[in-house]
């Protein structure tokens, strides 16, 4: 007969932990750099984002002025999950009681923080592929490649996170290229390294509904710059966009970041919030990234001509697709923190494992004899830098 022992608090917590980080896909490979910083400065912390500058021809000086560009991410997102067990079940062994209570808490707290960072893709500008068709061959692998090399992204920590029927239709159409080593990991929801993406599979990739979009939309104005843009054409008094649609303007390329040679494609621009059009059929579009046409932060080779077409890439009106991500780590922002222990408690324990921070507590209930336990998480999700990542559509 073996011998039982109540769990301390301390070895419920690191169980929790464990199982928590191993469902974690896509949030365990964003940034995760900052999180040592919230305890000492509150709720928020603005992030840096990288300086440019153009270069000037011939012999003068000519200083450029320096706008430390920024972005930020705030803590605000606490979730936990609930429940009690008896006196009696104090005495299970740690695996009975990870299976009957820790596992099933723990896998809806992982789902959400995924989600939270996956709901970011939508704020990602550059979209690739055919809305309605499932990814089924190399050349969905080659137009994120070919997107992220022309906007400048590190070649370095590419991931892709697709969802499983991306993930399958892919699998096989690279079953030929599998050998031994390949194919153990691809079973088990990674897909190998192909086109120097870490390819993965995760079933909380988000789908975006497109809105009720309609008309011949038009720019209104030429010569529009900045993050909103006056157009004209769409369906009268209707909500045209739900928020996260992908748009483009005819004559406007995207340009290299540092070069400012047009890559050719046409800059792709994510609808901010939702938008809808007047009783005249006319709507102010915000839009990501803003429209600059010369100096160290240019996005594009001109701004639209008036009557411009405008179109809409990420699919049907009313319609949802899939948004599968690739990126490298600084496309995104998680951070989770420790949270306070309160008194007068029956026990309570606070752990960090591989950056994340989990806090269980648990308190007695004398007129039932159960405990009742919460496992909290406090956590911040933020797009860094959009320009980083390239949706990939199904």
């Amino acid at each position: 007969m073996s011998d039982n022992s109540l769990l301390s608090p301390s070895i419920i917590t690191k169980e929790t932990l464990v199982i928590l980080a191993n469902n974690l896909v896509a949030a365990g490979k964003v940034n995760r750099q900052f999180e040592n910083q919230f305890v000492k400065i509150g709720a928020s912390l603005t992030v840096r984002k990288p300086n440019r500058y153009v270069v000037s021809n011939g012999p003068a000086l000519q200083i450029q002025d320096i706008v430390e560009p920024s972005t930020s991410i705030t803590i605000s997102n606490q979730q936990h999950v609930d429940f009690q067990f008896s006196s009696q079940d104090l005495t299970l062994t740690i695996e009975e009681f990870s299976e009957r209570y820790v596992k099933p808490a723990c896998e809806p707290l992982a789902n959400s923080v995924d989600q939270a960072v996956l709901a970011l893709a939508t704020q990602v500008q550059n979209l690739v592929g055919t809305p309605g068709t499932t990814p089924n061959a190399f050349t969905s692998l080659s137009a994120v490649g070919q997107r992220m090399d022309e906007g400048g992204v590190p070649q370095d920590g590419r991931v892709l996170v697709i969802n499983p029927a991306a993930y399958w239709s892919l699998s096989n159409a690279f079953i030929g290229l599998y050998v031994k080593s390949v194919a153990e990991p691809a079973l088990k929801g990674f897909l190998a390294n192909i086109a120097n993406f870490e390819i993965y599979m995760d079933q909380n990739v988000q789908v975006m509904t497109n809105g009720a979009y309609g008309g011949t939309p038009v720019v209104n104005g030429a010569s529009q710059t900045g993050g909103s843009i006056v157009t004209n054409g769409w369906t009268a008094s209707a909500a045209i966009f739900n928020g996260g649609e992908v748009i483009t303007f005819a004559g406007v390329y995207a340009v290299n970041p540092q070069s400012k040679q047009s890559t050719l494609s046409l800059q792709n621009f994510t609808v901010i919030g939702p938008v809808t059009a007047d009783g005249s059929g006319n709507a102010t579009i915000p839009v990501y990234p803003s429209i600059i046409t010369s100096g160290a932060y240019q996005t594009c080779s001109a701004s639209p001509a008036n009557l411009a077409a405008v179109s809409v890439i990420s699919g049907t009106a009313s319609t949802g697709y899939p948004q599968n991500i690739g990126f490298v780590k600084d496309c995104f922002g998680l951070v989770t923190v420790p949270m306070e222990l309160p008194e007068g408690v029956d026990f309570k324990a606070r752990e960090m494992w591989k950056g994340l921070s989990l806090r269980i507590i648990r308190a007695y209930d004398i007129n039932n004899d159960v405990f009742p336990c919460r496992i909290d998480i406090l956590y911040g999700v933020s797009t860094y830098y959009a320009e980083l990542g390239c949706r990939l559509t199904g």
